[in-house]
């Protein structure tokens, strides 16, 4: 006899069963549901219970759920590749709001007509309702398994594994390792679109807000370009994937991969002062990009790649133009929402930026935050003719926080982690898995959170991204990435025991464990290679602009 609690009620079974046996004990739609947790670890439908437990279900509406599907996804788009197309090689690049673009290895243009054919193909597999099966293989099995498809990305992360097995997924004849938890079988994947895009195919998946509508992927051009760009100097490095970047590692030329892409950065960062000082009408300019992107950073080291072209960066704090708490709107659950436009004096802040602007002087606010006030303290204002004004925030790149501003006196700088390195061909990682790892660790060191505090938050943070950041990335004049190729096993070290502390009746468990097993396939570094300029100091401290 044991006893499995679900919402508050409990189960007693007299034999083992199956989570997706006990669904019907349950009374719920196995449909919606694409996985389970059990004491807090995420589990397939197909494990077994036998002792007493909590039970949570995990449909599309969570992250958990969703990555399960877009995985699912992954996994029948390549395989119709393989039975539609076998001579074409699909590899899996990176997110493009949402959806996954994919490309071949060899760079071929994908076809309208062979992405409708693949396309088809998947429906039929979708309608077939084939199983998602985990067989658990030896090292050297699935080793073998990838020498026989030549997946070298494959067999060299296999070799820095800590364990002595691997779980394999099969769907029918086509098999795969994919790290975490699948669907079902193929039935649950009933949302989705592909379409061709640039050379390759974009797989399109639904918002988790609505499960069952794929929209219309919105203008990425701008950030696909990004993509690309890091792409081809991973590709002129080789370190595209997490195997070759541990070979830099075990080969002792690490150092030699930091040097490059920092210089990248720099060589970036002097790019976008230089466009600036071309034309002298870009008297503000405003930077936003989602959190742990590495803002503050940044901005530094552009006001001193301005200097070297005789221009001053002026700082202006969007946090001085707060309404007034009393004032502040509030949010569907009644509590202040400090993220929201409508949480600053737009007409304040636009009349003070054509002050600025028309060379008047001008006595800047000052926001008590302990009062929930503005205050006036004599701080005064005046931009010359040799400065421009910085101004970070996360509306910076929507055109009605400074609508009264004629568009020829800004530039708009978008900066995110845009992770371009993959785990292997078919794994990508996630940019917001970086950013996470980076404001797990900041969020330790300067700001005294647990690991459980940030995985905590991070829902929220996430949601106002994509309400107040993302929609408008593309209205940047230029987009900056600040993800560097070797951050991961930098941060490695100082991270993972921030991880293993959370401990396991913790509801964030599943994501702490998720995040330790990611970085589990990186060799660690030590941080004494991060330069004192590095956008990474930002986060793992002792940088020169934080003394």
């Amino acid at each position: 006899m044991f006893r499995v609690t679900y919402q508050d009620k409990t189960y007693d079974n007299e034999e083992p069963i199956k989570v997706k046996d006990f669904l019907k004990v349950l009374s719920v739609n196995d449909e919606e549901i694409l996985a389970c947790k059990v004491y807090n670890e995420v589990k397939s439908l197909d494990y077994l219970l036998e002792k007493d437990c909590k039970l949570d279900l995990i449909d599309y509406s969570s992250s958990d759920g969703s990555r399960i599907y877009i995985r699912g996804l992954t996994f029948l788009l390549l395989k119709a590749f393989e039975e539609t197309h076998p001579e074409i090689k699909m590899t899996v690049n990176y997110s493009l709001g949402h959806s996954i673009y994919c490309e071949t290895q060899d760079g071929t243009k994908v076809s309208e007509e062979i992405v409708s054919e693949v396309k088809d193909r998947m429906k039929q597999i979708v309608e077939d309702d084939i199983p998602f099966e985990k067989r658990i293989l030896t090292i050297d099995e699935a080793k073998n398994l990838y020498r026989e498809k030549h997946r070298e990305d494959k067999i060299g992360l296999l070799d820095n594994r800590m364990k002595s097995y691997v779980s394999m997924y099969y769907c029918g004849n086509t098999y795969n390792y994919f790290y975490g938890v699948m669907p079902l079988s193929t039935k649950y994947l009933k949302y989705f679109e592909v379409k061709p895009y640039e050379s390759g195919v974009l797989l399109i998946y639904p918002r988790r807000s609505n499960p069952t509508q794929v929209e219309e992927i919105i203008n990425t051009k701008k950030l696909y370009a990004t993509f690309d760009e890091y792409e081809k100097l991973h590709r002129i490095l080789n370190v595209e994937n997490v195997s070759e970047l541990n070979q830099y590692i075990k080969d002792g030329r690490i150092g030699e991969l930091v040097r490059v892409t920092e210089a990248l950065h720099e060589k970036k960062i002097a790019k976008i002062a230089e466009q600036i000082a071309e034309d002298r009408r870009r008297k503000i300019v405003l930077i936003a990009g989602p959190s742990s992107s590495g803002k503050t950073t940044f901005a530094q080291r552009l006001g001193i790649q301005l200097k070297t072209n005789g221009i001053k960066a002026v700082t202006l704090s969007m946090d001085n133009y707060f309404v007034n708490r009393e004032d502040n709107p509030k949010d569907e659950n009644g509590n202040y929402d400090f993220e929201c436009l409508e949480s600053i004096d737009l007409k304040l802040f636009n009349d003070q930026l054509i002050a600025l602007l028309n060379g008047q002087e001008v006595e800047l606010p000052t926001f008590d935050f302990t009062t929930g006030t503005r205050q006036y303290l004599g701080n005064k204002a005046q931009l010359h003719d040799d400065e421009v004004l910085v101004i970070e925030g996360i509306h910076g790149l929507n055109e009605k926080l400074t609508a009264s501003i004629p568009r020829e006196n800004k530039f708009k700088i978008y900066i995110s982690a845009l992770t371009a390195l993959n785990i292997d061909d078919y794994n990508r990682i996630s940019t917001t898995d970086s950013r996470m790892i980076r404001r797990m660790l900041r969020d330790s060191k300067f700001r005294s959170h647990s690991a459980i505090a940030t995985i905590r938050m991070w829902p929220s943070v996430r949601n106002g991204e994509e309400k107040y950041i993302f929609p408008y990335q593309e209205e940047a004049d230029v987009i900056f990435n600040s993800s560097l190729v070797y951050e991961i096993s930098a941060l490695k070290s100082q991270v993972e025991p921030l991880l293993m502390s959370v401990p396991h009746d913790a509801p964030e468990f599943s994501e702490a464990k998720r995040l330790y097993e990611f970085l589990g396939y990186f060799l660690p570094m030590e941080t004494k290679e991060i330069p004192l300029n590095s956008i990474l100091r930002e986060f793992v401290g002792d940088g020169c602009f934080y003394r």
